[in-house]
Formats: structure tokens, C-alpha cells, sequence
């Protein structure tokens, strides 16, 4: 499937309540989740989506302006990237803002629909593994560094992971 599937609505939500309540979607519980539950919950999941990619259906969408399982899994594969990134720039600099990142138009700008989900799970399994070691590596008052996007929103190294982690327990229910 080459063509140029309908396009989603844009996700302009600010998510960043995920850490203040769970989310009624999902299931996922910031409060309940701590510096060191985040490697093995970000594994966890990961494998998740990467065995929806072993699918026979992991290119259909189950509606056409709901991603694939494919898709999901491109977009967690970079959501791992950018965060593993911002996660980066935090150990490293003193209160770093973000760069922006538009996850719609990095789906449209790579075709996650195209992409060979063998090469996906791959990728998959290493940026996961890459950002879960890196959570694993944090220690003491590492947690509390600061980091800002550009909206504003201040995030410590602890509430990014939290807010993180979201993204891939929500991706996997929405795969179901």
C-alpha cells in the first residue's frame, strides 16, 4: 500500500494531564508509577506493538482515519527517539527546552503506512531497548533535572517518563 491513506484529524491535545489522573482510555496510572518501573513497562509494551506487527493485518486499518497497527508502531519507534532525546538533553544541560516535534507530519513525512514492518520491529525493539537502558541509568536527584517544551509545559526527568510512558500503554490498547 503505497497511496497516501485519508489522514487523521492532527492530535492537538495537550496530554500532559495523563500525569494528574488516569486516563480513562487506557487505563494508564502516572501516579502509580515510579522511576524504576518505567524500563520494563516501556519493554513490555514495545513487544507489544512489535508483535502486532507480525499480523497478518498489521498494514488494515481497522477504520481510514485510524492508524494501523504498522503505523502505531512507527509512531512509538519515534516517539522512543524524540524522547530518548529530550530525556538526553536534560541529563546533559541545565533547564533545555525542546524542539518542537510534529508527530503528524513526521507520519506523513515518512510514510509510517509504507514502511516494512520487519524493518519497523527491528527498530522497534532497538530505540525501546535504547531509551529503556537510558531511563534504567537515571539515580538520584537526576529524577528532579528540569526540562520545558516549548508550550510551556515543565516537565522533571521523573514526570517525562511518566507522560512517556503513556504514549506507548495508550498505543498499545488502542492496537487491542
Amino acid at each position: 500500500m503505497t497511496a497516501t491513506p485519508p489522514i487523521p484529524a492532527p492530535d492537538d491535545k495537550d496530554w500532559t494531564w495523563v500525569l494528574e489522573r488516569p486516563c480513562p482510555d487506557c487505563g494508564y496510572d502516572a501516579g502509580s508509577v515510579s522511576g524504576v518501573d518505567l524500563p520494563p513497562l516501556i519493554l513490555h509494551n514495545a513487544a507489544a506493538l512489535r508483535a502486532a506487527l507480525d499480523r497478518p493485518d498489521a498494514r488494515r486499518r481497522p477504520a481510514p482515519e485510524v492508524w494501523s497497527p504498522l503505523e502505531y508502531a512507527c509512531h512509538v519507534r519515534d516517539v522512543c527517539r524524540v524522547f530518548g532525546a529530550r530525556l538526553s538533553l536534560m541529563r546533559g544541560t541545565d533547564n533545555p527546552s525542546f524542539p518542537n516535534w510534529d508527530q503528524d507530519e513526521t507520519a506523513l513525512a515518512e510514510q509510517y503506512w509504507a514502511q516494512d514492518p520487519v524493518e519497523v520491529a527491528v527498530e522497534l525493539d532497538e530505540e525501546s531497548a535504547r531509551i529503556a537502558a537510558d531511563f534504567a541509568s537515571v539515580t538520584g536527584d537526576e529524577w528532579q533535572r528540569p526540562g520545558r517544551r516549548s508550550n510551556g509545559s515543565v516537565f522533571t526527568v521523573d514526570t517525562l517518563g511518566r507522560y512517556f510512558a503513556h504514549d506507548l500503554v495508550h498505543h498499545v490498547h488502542d492496537i487491542g
